[in-house]
């Protein structure tokens, strides 16, 4: 791989922003993570989550397993500020594909006063994630993350 690009993949300035952003983003897909993996918080589990990504969504099997792999492992990834831009690359497509295939029908306003049926949601949360992930892709992970340091102590990585 070109030495700019692996500088480029792992560079971060110590700043507050993207800190602050890459675990506002770590902290809120935590849960759905969790959801979708454990079953916590009354989510489905791996089978529940797997059954519903492919028959209600009528993904692949392959595709919904690597949508929530992206989602549970880029969650850890940036909640530490390791490969921060890749994994918000990911995310970032992940999301897309989320709006594109499941919530853009729904509208753009979450299901706040239950008006539609359950789990019809709109975009709106998804597109403040594609947000956070575009500016953590521009600037890195920002202060205290895995890839500051490594970018500091070998900068060509």
């Amino acid at each position: 791989m070109d030495t700019k690009i692996k500088q480029w993949m792992v560079s971060s300035e110590n700043e507050w922003g993207p800190f602050i952003l890459r675990l506002t983003l770590g902290i809120v897909l935590f849960p759905h993570a969790v959801q979708k993996l454990f079953g916590w918080f009354g989510g489905p589990g791996l089978v529940g989550e797997m059954d519903y990504m492919t028959t209600h969504v009528g993904l692949h099997p392959l595709v919904a397993a690597a949508a929530i792999t992206v989602e549970c492992l880029g969650t850890f990834l940036i909640l530490i500020g390791l490969c921060t831009k890749l994994t918000s690359i990911a995310v970032f497509f992940l999301f897309i594909g989320m709006i594109v295939v499941d919530h853009a029908s729904h509208g753009f306003f979450m299901n706040w006063f239950g008006k539609m049926p359950a789990g019809a949601e709109g975009f709106e949360y998804h597109l403040l994630v594609l947000g956070i992930c575009l500016t953590l892709i521009v600037q890195g992970a920002g202060k205290y993350s895995i890839d500051r340091l490594r970018s500091r102590k070998n900068p060509v990585i």
